[in-house]
């Protein structure tokens, strides 16, 4: 490694070290960020490699990234894995991330930092479009976390923030038409209750990386009033000084959700 280089990872873990007092003193860090892991696949053609390759890199950044967000306090964290348009993609290449998220779940259930953290995961999403194989696992890493709840993951599988709101309007009219409910008891509180977790607030930062701007049908009702943050770095090359600056950058923002 070449002088430069190794003075230049020096100046960074300093770096990253006073952002991460400056989070810490300020304590207005967000309790739950969704996050849009883009650019596995642009991050594998830089690379000249294949894009399941990149994929698996993606995977392992995101064990990096859960751990910033405990690192500075963030309660809860929503992972943008895997859309509803993404069915759309490649057989093979959506055959492989499913396989993916599969065995990544499987490796959850063997982690003892997920009892350690007391880390609650929740799958979000239209379910029924998954192989039963992964609503198997699903099923069992649910049951298996439900009695945590120190840390909150939600992974939005098959996930489409229309379909959610679709399915929350159907719901609700169902219940309207046995009874249940009046259309004059129908209010902001109500319909959040009917989304896929309202068991968390609403995100206070979406973040997403590889220099998209648009938030791509995730969590459109919940995410009315978060600050947004994108970032030009594709998600496998995340460092966390980037990460820390998305946090540092969100609590310099005044909030007026509408004001």
């Amino acid at each position: 490694m070449s002088i430069s280089r190794k003075i230049g990872d020096v100046t960074e873990e300093v770096y990253e070290k006073v952002l991460l007092n400056q989070i810490r003193k300020s304590g207005a860090v967000p309790s739950h960020i969704g996050i849009i892991t883009d650019g596995n696949r642009r991050y594998a053609r830089e690379r000249g490699i294949s894009p399941n390759e990149g994929h698996v890199k993606g995977k392992e950044k995101l064990e990096e990234v859960l751990e910033w967000c405990m690192e500075i306090g963030t309660s809860a964290v929503t992972i943008y894995g895997f859309s509803t348009e993404n069915f759309m993609r490649n057989p093979e290449e959506v055959e492989f991330l499913l396989h993916l998220i599969d065995d990544s779940l499987n490796s959850l259930m063997k982690d003892e930092r997920v009892s350690k953290n007391r880390i609650r995961v929740k799958v979000i999403g239209e379910l029924k479009l998954l192989p039963d194989f992964l609503r198997n696992t699903i099923d069992r890493v649910q049951k298996g976390t439900e009695a945590y709840g120190d840390f909150k993951l939600n992974l939005a599988i098959g996930y489409g923030g229309r379909e959610e709101i679709i399915n929350a309007v159907k719901k609700i009219a169902d219940e309207v038409k046995m009874g249940r409910i009046s259309i004059d008891d129908i209010n902001e509180d109500l319909f959040h209750s009917y989304l896929y977790d309202s068991s968390v607030p609403d995100p206070d930062l979406i973040f997403r990386t590889s220099g998209e701007e648009r938030i791509s049908n995730f969590l459109l009702w919940q995410g009315a009033y978060s600050e947004l943050y994108f970032s030009d770095i594709n998600w496998p090359d995340l460092r966390k000084i980037d990460f820390l600056r998305a946090v540092y950058t969100y609590q310099g923002r005044k909030r007026r959700f509408g004001t």
